[in-house]
């Protein structure tokens, strides 16, 4: 994967993280005020919408109140999002469908090959982006869409110095609750930035040198993270 693809890509991914408040433990006490709930599996779930709020304000409450996390402490920040973060993203789907149609051509060893080391990508941009967070405040769009709708889309938009950034957010109703499986920053799906670009590398090397360009790119950002 060239220079230019792989900055496009971070930057992208660095502003998703950024905002995304993807998941920093949900207060009990906000989880309870939610009004607003929808019927999952024969339990009670809160809605995508009150969801992406809740989880927004959590993770810049969060960052402000920790100054470790503010400095980029790398292992904090990678602690936190494996513990708190994962569980309200369904990252099988979306490490799968960044790979897309070759992802069916993968075996199984390689399918969890590939989702670690995408995982790993994405943990070394977000822990990156985390320590930028400051004065920055999150407006969530009202919901529009059917009660029975299993995928929605979550619109908000982000304030703070500058331009507001739009970012918009895929979620499915799954058993288990609404799990977020893509997010849109200014118009790009990080998910299809992620798929055109290993859509080249498998046509050029295979799903093995793609698992192996994963590989060496973690090397060089944990390179990085040590200072070397």
């Amino acid at each position: 994967m060239n220079t230019r693809r792989w900055a496009t890509l971070a930057r992208i991914t660095a502003v998703s993280a950024l905002f995304a408040g993807l998941g920093l433990h949900v207060s009990q006490a906000m989880a309870q005020a939610a009004a607003a709930v929808v019927p999952v599996a024969g339990t009670t779930a809160q809605a995508p919408d009150v969801l992406i709020r809740t989880l927004t304000t959590d993770v810049l409450e969060a960052v402000r109140r920790d100054k470790a996390i503010q400095s980029g402490d790398s292992r904090k920040i990678e602690a936190l999002v494996n513990t708190q973060i994962m569980p309200y993203v369904n990252f099988s789907r979306m490490t799968a469908d960044a790979v897309g149609r070759n992802w069916r051509q993968a075996t199984p060893d390689q399918q969890q090959r590939l989702q670690q080391e995408f995982k790993s990508l994405l943990l070394h941009t977000y822990s990156g982006a985390v320590a930028q967070i400051r004065d920055q405040s999150v407006d969530v769009k009202p919901l529009r869409a059917r009660p029975d709708d299993a995928q929605v889309i979550v619109r908000t938009l982000v304030r703070g110095r500058g331009d507001p950034i739009q970012l918009d957010y895929r979620l499915e109703n799954t058993p288990q609750g609404w799990k977020i499986y893509d997010v849109n920053v200014m118009g790009a799906w990080l998910v299809q930035s992620y798929k055109t670009s290993f859509s080249q590398d498998v046509s050029a090397v295979g799903i093995e040198g793609l698992i192996t360009r994963l590989i060496e790119r973690n090397k060089q950002n944990a390179k990085k993270r040590a200072g070397g």
